[in-house]
């Protein structure tokens, strides 16, 4: 089943008279459950793809519907009540309270969403069970970055966008952060989008898009997810 369809869409900035094509004319269907990982190099417009897929930014031109509504008429208002509803964000900056532990920075991100989460079970999920009363500056950035995605995860988003998610992180760490977004896919059914620019990470989604100057220039299939430990790196 498509959760998401996207349709001629454009994305084009405007400097002056000077007018640049980030998307152009992307055609994409995503389906409801599945690790989808669009891959590029840097400038090949594969974060504006998931900024306007997410609502973050408005496209020029085309559509994208969510469960067959159109929702890049949303208006604004509108557009953050959706994303609060529905959606998840993991980013290479962790943007966690600092002066919560593990336990209440999940809580926060239980308290936005629309069904109670079982916080415990989230955490433990992420690998984090005997971490959930540490506090930040107890943690390594891999860590950290688990805390987001449980945080992310407590909201029960139907998508999670995943934008250069382990950017930061060394080979080891970033590993055990593609584990938790493995597990919670599987356990929970989260639709996951990834975007990076590393094509050993793709080897962990159903599917593949390959980006390069704003367009998607081929799409692969893997017929049987690679588990992250096991993947290439870099």
């Amino acid at each position: 089943m498509n959760l998401i369809e996207i349709e001629n869409v454009y994305k084009i900035y405007k400097t002056g008279k000077i007018k640049t094509t980030v998307l152009n004319d992307i055609n994409l269907n995503i389906k409801q459950g599945e690790i989808l990982v669009i891959l590029g190099p840097s400038g090949s417009g594969k974060t504006t793809m998931l900024n306007v897929i997410s609502g973050l930014d408005k496209i020029t031109k085309g559509k994208i519907k969510y469960k067959g509504k159109t929702i890049s008429k949303y208006r604004d208002a509108k557009m953050t009540r959706f994303r609060k509803k529905n959606l998840g964000f993991i980013f290479q900056t962790y943007n966690l309270l600092e002066h919560l532990n593990v336990y209440e920075n999940v809580l926060v991100g239980a308290s936005l969403g629309k069904t109670k989460a079982d916080v415990d079970t989230i955490i433990d999920t992420v690998g984090l069970k005997k971490h959930k009363k540490k506090y930040m500056y107890q943690l390594s950035g891999g860590e950290q970055q688990r805390v987001s995605i449980a945080r992310a995860l407590a909201k029960s988003p139907e998508v999670m966008f995943c934008d250069e998610p382990t950017g930061a992180l060394d080979e080891k760490t970033g590993k055990k952060v593609l584990d938790a977004i493995v597990e919670a896919n599987e356990k929970l059914g989260t639709t996951m989008i990834i975007v990076t620019h590393n094509p050993g990470i793709a080897q962990i989604g159903d599917r593949i898009i390959k980006m390069n100057s704003g367009k998607i220039v081929e799409e692969i299939k893997n017929k049987k997810r690679t588990n992250p430990k096991d993947i290439p790196w870099g």
